[in-house]
């Protein structure tokens, strides 16, 4: 409610209103369309309207032939429903979200880049992971976590790992490795630090952006939609998204949602399942708002394709094999199941306060087993393959609460926030890896072996014991104050956390690590306001994560305990925004601390230091909305220098940072074509600059550029309507390496098509 209340738009409002009495006007064959559904409408009860034709108790105006007045009506009312199954359809991106701390904002009055991707988007783009929805963002971009399929995101030069990715602001209930974005209503990206918005992330990661999931809730206009979909070679699935509100004023809601998949990639070998079910439940009243969302999620993958490790002794790029080769082992494999969940309450005690809860949890259970392909020659391909089996068992438990005042203070108004927040994880796990043996290899002639013996197990791999337990605790504070009728708002805050971990043996023995520091990261904001439509901004914010533990052979200070990494970020930009269309242009500079060792005294040793630093500077370019009447765009470009500083050494100051782009660009371009009504044709371009792979950038990989085409048409069968969709992913088969992040080639998928039908009942 409080979402839908920011990101109200007036001038999509009066289309919308125009279009409602358009159909009270035209009579009960256009009225059976149903209501408009307009972003302010969302998760509010509207009392229905009597939609009386004028001719009251007679079907058709005098003198009209008999018969003719039918065929006129159901022909305009199945123009209405293409009409409005085809703005449904339309590309969508909301500049504004959920920030945490500030709750959810309009991005036009805040002092950060944020914006919402909507479920529309996902549907129409056939994604079946996060990491396709986010292929939409020119500041992210995606890559894979260590040895294993789970994915991972670069915001700025940045990683964000699944574990620190939020659901309603909440960290830790988020599925860990793999998410299934058919569960949620938006997924929200915000660019830069943001410790104070939400805490410091248990992952330690987040340095350089955020990513927010939005569960779906029921809406005014009651859903029934059901959609098939088949992606190359032979994935078949689809899915039941069912929503209705009920009792009297709609106050009670419920939305349920049924995912699944299964099948071969368009990548030899490999295959995928998933499976995904979310109920989601709401009440409120004119003060209170309560919501109740229960989720499952089961992902797999088999004979999975993994990334490329370079050895130490490797002076030579691989070039990418065909698109579609898989050299991944035959026995590797993972399956993940979740069951996470969480409850928000919101409460008005009057138009000034309002007070607000809400509690999550996450229970995961992973096993998998892993193999990086390690390459000793980078122009042969040769190389060998591990083998690894790691299961986890994961308890999570996240909670936040808070106060929201709004007062007036002489010609200032103050907009205050208070509260505070918990996150408890455990995670037990093991270990079983072949030690001393491998497979001898080659990157474009795989020898496909049996599975390895692995004979080095750590801890109890049939029931894991605890490994590690995080404990974080946050209080924060912060004070919007808007003068000169809002034309300028200043925003001033903290937030207090204390991180509190410990490490356990494998055995299920006892304490080998211990951590329990705290800190506190301020903010500063400020929003101007020169139109109605325009704003200039600033922020000051810093990020926060786990300080390092010395670790290494020869190191006289193992073990020690260094404090929290701060990263500050300055960030200065510009906004427009009318509704309809928006634009960001930001500059920014963050400065991440990171360690490394160096030789200590002269008999070999050496000593772990943290006061290394890495300093990205970078500008965005964001662009989402319609251009021409019919013609959409979503996109931008980014332009980033991921500098090294403070090295061992001096080695390698003024190196560039592994696996960071120096640009980005994006561009989604939707266009409905005039001769067709229904038919909208869809492009996308993806290109990423230059990625260095070692940190003495000696090796980088080349620029890379993607295509994507796709068809969509909407017409109306038995007065319902049905979306036809057809899409073509990389459609010039292109053979690239699309990362390098943290020293692995991730290679880019091949050339794929898709096919989805969704009906409306």
């Amino acid at each position: 409610m409080i979402m839908t209340r920011c990101l109200f738009s007036p001038g999509r409002y009066r289309r919308h209103l125009l279009l409602a009495t358009a159909i009270i006007v035209t009579g009960a064959g256009t009225a059976r369309a149903g209501a408009a559904e307009t972003p302010a409408s969302k998760g509010r009860a509207i009392p229905a309207v009597a939609q009386t034709p004028p001719h009251a108790g007679n079907s058709q105006p005098a003198g009209a032939p008999q018969g003719e007045s039918g065929v006129s009506s159901s022909a305009s009312a199945d123009e209405q429903i293409v009409v409005k199954a085809k703005r449904r359809n339309q590309m969508e991106v909301i500049s504004g979200g959920q920030l945490g701390a500030l709750g959810t904002k309009k991005g036009l009055d805040v002092p950060f880049n944020i914006r919402s991707y909507t479920s529309s988007l996902i549907l129409n783009q056939q994604s079946q992971t996060l990491g396709q929805v986010l292929e939409n963002d020119p500041s992210v971009r995606t890559t894979y976590g260590y040895g294993n399929f789970s994915e991972m995101f670069i915001i700025r030069g940045f990683p964000v790992y699944g574990d620190d990715i939020a659901i309603n602001g909440l960290y830790g209930i988020t599925p860990r490795q793999l998410v299934s974005p058919q569960l949620y209503d938006q997924v929200q990206v915000l660019n830069g630090a943001s410790a104070f918005l939400n805490g410091a992330a248990p992952g330690g990661t987040g340095i350089g952006g955020n990513i927010n999931l939005m569960f779906k809730h029921a809406e005014n206009t009651p859903i029934t939609r059901i959609t098939g979909d088949y992606t190359s070679k032979a994935t078949g699935g689809g899915s039941l998204d069912v929503g209705r509100r009920f009792g009297q004023d709609k106050a009670y809601g419920l939305r349920l949602n049924v995912a699944g998949l299964s099948g071969q990639t368009s990548i030899d070998h490999e295959r995928r399942h998933s499976a995904a079910v979310g109920a989601d439940f709401d009440w409120h009243d004119d003060r209170t708002r309560i919501s109740v969302d229960m989720n499952y999620q089961n992902q797999g993958v088999d004979w999975g394709r993994p990334g490329v490790f370079l050895g130490s002794g490797v002076t030579h790029v691989p070039r990418a094999p065909s698109p579609a080769h898989n050299y991944g082992q035959a026995w590797t494999y993972n399956e993940l199941n979740y069951i996470f969940g969480m409850l928000n309450v919101e409460h008005d005690f009057s138009k000034h306060l309002t007070a607000y809860a809400a509690f999550g949890g996450m229970g995961g259970n992973e096993k998998g087993d892993y193999s990086s392909l390690t390459l000793s020659d980078g122009r042969t391909g040769a190389g060998t393959s591990g083998s690894m089996y790691v299961p986890v068992v994961q308890t999570n438990e996240s909670t936040r609460a808070g106060v929201r005042a709004h007062f007036t203070t002489g010609p200032v108004k103050h907009e205050m926030n208070a509260g505070g927040s918990g996150l408890w994880e455990e995670f037990d796990t093991a270990y079983a890896m072949a030690w001393g043996s491998s497979v001898a290899t080659n990157l474009y002639h795989p020898n496909y072996a049996a599975p390895l013996v692995q004979n080095l197990v750590g801890g109890d791999i049939n029931n894991p014991k605890r490994n590690s337990q995080t404990r974080l605790y946050s209080l924060y504070f912060s004070d919007t104050m808007s003068f000169w009728h809002d034309r300028i708002a200043l925003t001033a805050g903290f937030r207090y956390q204390n991180m509190l971990i410990n490490g356990y043996a494998y055995n299920g023995g006892g304490l080998t690590a211990h951590y329990d520091r705290g800190a506190i990261t301020p903010v500063v904001g400020l929003v101007i306001h020169p139109t109605r439509r325009t704003s200039l901004y600033f922020n000051r914010i810093e990020g926060l994560a786990q300080g390092p533990r010395a670790t290494g052979a020869n190191v006289v200070n193992l073990g020690q305990i260094f404090p929290p990494y701060k990263s500050v970020q300055y960030e200065v930009g510009a906004k427009y925004d009318i509704g309809r269309f928006t634009t960001t242009l930001a500059f920014y500079q963050t400065s991440q601390p990171n360690s490394y060792t160096e030789p200590y005294g002269n008999e070999g040793a050496l000593i772990f230091r943290a006061d290394g630093l890495q300093r990205n500077r970078g500008v965005e370019l964001n662009i989402n909305g319609q251009i021409l009447p019919g013609l959409r765009f979503n996109g931008g470009a980014t332009l980033i220098d991921a500098q090294l500083r403070r090295t061992a050494g001096g080695e390698n100051n003024g190196h560039s940072a592994i696996g960071v782009p120096n640009y980005t660009i994006n561009g989604n371009l939707e266009y409905d074509l005039p001769f067709l009504k229904g038919g909208t044709v869809v492009g996308r371009v993806v290109n990423t600059g230059k990625q260095w792979v070692n940190t003495a950038n000696t090796l980088h990989l080349p620029v890379w550029t993607r295509f994507d085409l796709g068809v969509r048409y909407t017409f109306a069968v038995q007065h319902k309507p049905l979306t036809l969709r057809f899409g073509v992913d990389n459609i010039a088969n292109t053979r690239y390496w699309s990362s390098a992040f943290n020293g692995y080639l991730l290679q880019g998928l091949p050339r794929t098509f898709k096919f989805s039908f969704t009906a409306d009942l």
